[in-house]
């Protein structure tokens, strides 16, 4: 049996800058970067105008790839309360944003992107950067961070969670026919 593509739309939640990342692969393959970018907003404007944009942004950046699902990252917590607060924020316009398009979201832990693109959860940034940018076979790393992290969820949904949505609906399947 062929394992179809699967595009995906990796997001690093961020108010101030949230890391955008489509890729397309199959679990266990090189994958291919379709795009990325890094949505930003002002950190002087009023909160409810910065988490429009990011909807909108995320909206229209899903009509144009037509993912068929979006990993967002997990927020955890940080010791500065207000970072972790506009990180949640975003993390929530993302998956709502997906879901408003009808796709399924999965979220991951930092920890959990790094060991699935460095083979070590405890990967710095720059280790993620390097094998983002190896793993896409890309001429130069993507920049800022927030966008390589963004592409290394990608990466991590496809690899890793392509292989639960089809292990969950071969056990769907299996209980529709009893």
């Amino acid at each position: 049996m062929q394992v179809r593509q699967r595009r995906v739309l990796g997001v690093d939640p961020g108010l101030t800058r949230c890391g955008v990342g489509v890729v397309e692969g199959v679990p266990g393959r090189p994958c291919v970067m379709i795009d990325y970018t890094v949505i930003g907003s002002d950190p002087d404007a009023d909160l409810a105008d910065r988490l429009l944009h990011l909807d909108r942004s995320l909206a229209e950046l899903i009509a144009r790839h037509q993912p068929e699902s979006v990993a967002v990252e997990r927020v955890f917590s940080q010791h500065n309360v207000r970072t972790v607060m506009g990180t949640a924020q975003a993390a929530a316009v993302a998956v709502l944003a997906a879901a408003r398009a009808g796709l399924p979201v999965r979220t991951y832990t930092p920890s959990e992107v790094k060991a699935a693109v460095t083979g070590s959860g405890q990967a710095d940034k720059k280790q993620v950067t390097t094998m983002v940018t190896r793993l896409l076979r890309l001429d130069a790393p993507p920049r800022p961070a927030d966008a390589a992290d963004a592409l290394a969820l990608a990466i991590c949904h496809i690899w890793r969670g392509g292989t639960r949505d089809r292990l969950s609906e071969a056990i769907r399947t299996a209980k529709g026919r009893q």
